[in-house]
């Protein structure tokens, strides 16, 4: 006969493998913190996680030792921006916890002022910041225009995977959109592999299904491709046709949130993308 654990035995052991494989992906120089010698933990230590959370060492060893202590979504919080999770993994950190997210709609900690100001300077080469979920979670006024108005969108819909296969405008300002659009999804299931479990995903999949006869036949062929940038052919209606350099530029692990810029290729696509910014009215 065989004994099941009880489910908040399970959930304290997910949660406690997940905070470490969180905790271990992190380079100290992604925090601000020295690397130091003789650094044999991969990712940051314990103590370091501890210290940026401002929660005890102890207290935090024992969250990812599976013991049973209490919890309050404060300090949840706190752990996940320590951590840079992202908008999927912070739900499910809360989820595991079985804890009300104070903050649910908090930006990603990887778009930091920082980083915003980057992509403003980066202008008039779009930029913006995504995650493995193709989630748009922060872009500067050349790529609120390029392919449509990323501001008229609520910002539920403003994921570069969705709108390559359900929004028209998107569709329209892609050369080879077929292709471009099977080569993401390949991506996407590509990343799906370590999120099988999150409602986010398993919910963008469902919607995409529903919508789009197309993503159903692409996404049953299970095809799988690596993360990479290529040249990209867009035809802006305001503008014309571009030719422009995708690169992603990765803001933590390969399969992580990413600060994606499209590099003009020729000077005519340079002028192009310089009159696309011209237009694009300023932020408030």
């Amino acid at each position: 006969m065989t004994t099941m654990a009880p489910e908040s035995d399970v959930r304290r052991h997910e949660l406690a493998a997940f905070l470490r494989s969180r905790r271990e992906r992190i380079t100290p120089e992604q925090v601000g913190l020295p690397r130091g010698a003789r650094r044999r933990t991969p990712g940051l230590r314990r103590e370091e996680v501890a210290h940026l959370a401002a929660v005890g060492v102890t207290w935090y060893t024992w969250l990812e030792q599976a013991r049973e202590i209490q919890v309050s979504p404060q300090v949840l919080d706190a752990i996940a921006r320590a951590l840079l999770l992202d908008r999927s993994e912070r739900s499910h950190l809360f989820s595991l916890a079985e804890a009300a997210d104070p903050a649910p709609n908090a930006d990603c900690p990887t778009a930091t002022p920082a980083l915003r100001t980057l992509m403003e300077q980066l202008d008039p080469i779009p930029a913006c910041i995504m995650n493995s979920r193709y989630d748009i979670l922060a872009y500067n006024r050349t790529y609120g225009r390029l392919h449509r108005d990323l501001d008229a969108l609520d910002p539920a819909d403003r994921n570069s995977l969705w709108l390559a296969f359900c929004d028209e405008e998107w569709r329209a300002s892609v050369v080879e959109i077929r292709e471009a659009s099977r080569l993401m999804a390949a991506k996407f299931r590509a990343s799906m592999a370590g999120h099988l479990a999150e409602p986010a995903w398993k919910a963008l999949v469902k919607r995409l299904e529903t919508e789009s006869p197309e993503f159903r036949e692409v996404w049953a062929k299970h095809e799988i491709v690596d993360q990479g940038g290529r040249a990209k052919h867009i035809r802006n209606r305001h503008v014309g046709l571009m030719h422009l350099e995708h690169t992603n530029l990765w803001l933590g692990p390969s399969s992580g949130p990413r600060l994606v810029t499209y590099v003009p290729i020729d000077a005519d696509s340079r002028e192009r993308l310089e009159r696309l910014y011209a237009l694009a009215p300023v932020a408030a």
